[in-house]
């Protein structure tokens, strides 16, 4: 008996058609990508990286980078900033200790420029500079008419300069009778010196004198028997209230 083979839309395919439809649904899906994506995790890998890429991440990553970068900048100069305000502090507290100082300096200095004024204008000196003793206090004789010597002489050739022998205010300058041309001085301690004999007289009444200023020239005017300079030490301005002018001068510092 002959066989028909069936056909119709519900015959299946035969083995040869299902094979053809393998091949062409491989090659379908070869073209389409999925059998490579599939087969191959290194394709898929890069598939991954390629969508990491695609959503950002990569931005987010150099933002946070330059972030960073921008923090460190901004510490420096913070740091820089501290050090510099540190360099000026320390630097102004160095200026204000410099100063001091130097205010400590110059008012020592002045401390000292102003006790050395004192003691000088303290000091005492002889009358005629360099000079020498050449008549003694008290000593005898018909050159004076209380009989002795109220005062001592100083060696001075004519034309000498007479000076105070130390800080006082003049409260005589002019004709003194027997002594000539003379000079009352009132010392600052209180005692008095007189300066006789003078050539001329250099200072006025009132005038503030000081130890070694010029008062006036040696000479040999009123009762002298040449020139040399007649130094007396009083208590008062008056004749007759002498005292040891060698003692007076010796107990104030000077060589006589």
């Amino acid at each position: 008996m002959a066989f028909t083979r069936a056909t119709g839309k519900h015959r299946a395919p035969s083995r040869m058609a299902r094979r053809g439809a393998g091949i062409a649904g491989v090659a379908t899906l070869a073209t389409t990508g999925v059998i490579g994506t599939l087969a191959s995790p290194a394709l898929a890998a890069d598939a991954d990286n390629r969508s990491v890429e695609d959503t950002g991440l990569t931005k987010v990553i150099t933002e946070d980078s330059l972030a960073d970068r921008l923090n460190a900048q901004a510490a420096a100069q913070e740091q820089v900033a501290f050090e510099t305000a540190a360099k000026a502090k320390a630097q102004a507290e160095a200026k204000r200790k410099a100063e001091a100082r130097a205010k400590e300096i110059r008012q020592a200095k002045e401390r000292a420029a102003r006790e050395a004024e004192r003691r000088r204008l303290a000091s005492f000196q002889l009358p005629v500079e360099g000079s020498y003793v050449s008549t003694g206090y008290k000593t005898g004789g018909s050159l004076w008419s209380s009989g002795s010597h109220s005062g001592i002489d100083f060696h001075a050739a004519y034309g000498s300069t007479v000076v105070s022998v130390g800080s006082g205010t003049v409260v005589e300058a002019g004709w003194g009778g027997a002594y000539g041309n003379n000079i009352v001085i009132r010392m600052n301690d209180g005692t008095y010196t007189q300066y006789g004999h003078l050539s001329s007289i250099g200072v006025y009444v009132g005038q503030s004198v000081e130890p070694g200023q010029r008062i006036g020239i040696s000479g040999s005017t009123g009762n002298s028997t040449g020139p040399h300079l007649h130094f007396e030490a009083r208590t008062t301005a008056e004749y007759g209230s002498d005292i040891n002018p060698i003692a007076y001068l010796r107990a104030r510092g000077v060589n006589v």
